[in-house]
């Protein structure tokens, strides 16, 4: 990690900090409520001082409680409180009361600098970002990546998602319903959301395909039996399958179908994502304000090194919409995260054409999409329409 990127502990020896109380806690009397007065967590990273030392939680999460067990300091959210447990008390985060809450060890390289709005120039967040991803992946790291279903739609943006996975870029999925079911529609039926994989054009009735597609999935029982079947021809999904890259869905109230392997149940679904996000070392989310804003306020803003450092998790964050992305800066309290206001497309693309040899025919290329079979389906269309 670059000397810029880490992270600055105070200095503990001063004396506001050595002379400062331990916290102080209180015990839970009934499952899932606390006591008054509970400290309430943030990204930012906060130190703790019990039995005279201060110490720093292995991660951090947003709106969340702070527990003393066994001489150290976990964060956990107000469901999972225990009778028995023993939360932090205190109304002030400067030390005073055992509680340091310290953000301003990071440098500015870490803390968000704007770039959320369109003019905005975006080359320095690419570097960083290829940066990250080389060292994530030389270090055999995890980088999680949360898709939106806008992202499977477009025939390029599947291929160049495959090739990163396949180059060792992609070692989580999160998303929902719909993002697997229409990139498994393309891989099945050739279309998303109804629509043609690479010329955008409707299918006749074609709002029935990814239906189409799930009901074939619910019969099979699975997304696995359905690969393994041969009936996915191509796509991001399929790829992550082969890599045995873990996926993890979260349903909600919109879902059609849902594939079997989505999590009806959002407590469990956030247990599941939070499973990911704690090993994570970076994440990428594209097109999805709820995902994207979701894994935000859950994932912890940084991770402690095998020689102890406190080292940021970075979170980027890519929308077409400004207000997409400002949701998911503010989720994350400005730490730690980069905004890209642009297409999906042209980012995936531009991932693939710097971290991805010219050299890598990709597992499934004898089975990648005939381009030229499809610009001349198109051309016909085109042609039909006029004449009609």
């Amino acid at each position: 990690m670059r000397e810029d990127l880490l992270f600055t502990p105070p200095d503990f020896s001063d004396e506001k900090y050595a002379s400062s109380k331990d916290v102080s806690t209180a015990e839970v009397i009934k499952d899932g409520v606390s006591p008054q007065g509970f400290y309430l967590t943030s990204h930012a990273p906060t130190y703790y001082k019990v039995d005279g030392k201060w110490q720093i939680p292995e991660r951090s999460s947003q709106d969340c409680l702070a527990v003393l067990e066994d001489g150290k300091i976990y964060v956990r959210e107000f469901r999972n409180l225990k009778k028995g447990d023993k939360v932090v008390i205190a109304d002030a985060n400067d030390g005073s009361q055992g509680v340091l809450k310290y953000a301003e060890g990071f440098s500015d390289e870490v803390l968000a600098r704007g770039g959320d709005f369109v003019e905005a120039s975006n080359t320095s967040n690419y570097r960083l970002l290829y940066e990250l991803m080389k060292k994530e992946r030389d270090a055999k790291g995890m980088i999680t990546w949360v898709l939106g279903p806008a992202v499977v739609f477009d025939f390029d943006t599947r291929n160049g998602l495959s090739r990163l996975a396949e180059n060792g870029y992609v070692q989580a999925l999160l998303g929902g319903n719909a993002m697997a079911t229409h990139d498994l529609e393309g891989g099945y039926l050739n279309t998303a959301l109804g629509q043609d994989i690479y010329t955008q054009i409707s299918d006749p009735l074609g709002h029935y395909n990814h239906l189409d597609t799930l009901n074939a999935i619910r019969n099979v029982g699975s997304i696995d039996e359905f690969i393994n079947q041969g009936n996915v021809r191509d796509g991001f999904v399929k790829t992550l399958n082969r890599l045995g890259v873990p996926i993890t869905l979260a349903g909600s109230i919109r879902d059609d179908g849902p594939l079997p392997e989505v999590t009806g149940n959002v407590y469990e679904s956030l247990d599941n994502v939070r499973k990911q996000t704690d090993k994570s070392n970076l994440i990428i989310c594209l097109a999805t304000t709820l995902h994207s804003a979701s894994t935000a306020e859950t994932a912890s803003s940084y991770r402690i090194d095998e020689d102890g450092n406190v080292v940021p998790v970075f979170i980027f964050t890519v929308d077409v919409t400004e207000n997409a992305v400002r949701k998911v800066s503010a989720a994350r309290e400005g730490i730690a995260v980069r905004t890209l206001v642009t297409n999906v497309q042209d980012f995936v693309v531009n991932l693939e054409k710097e971290l991805v040899p010219e050299e890598f025919v990709s597992f499934d290329e004898e089975h990648v999409y005939d381009v030229e079979e499809a610009e001349v389906s198109a051309e016909a269309s085109d042609e039909k329409e006029i004449k009609e």
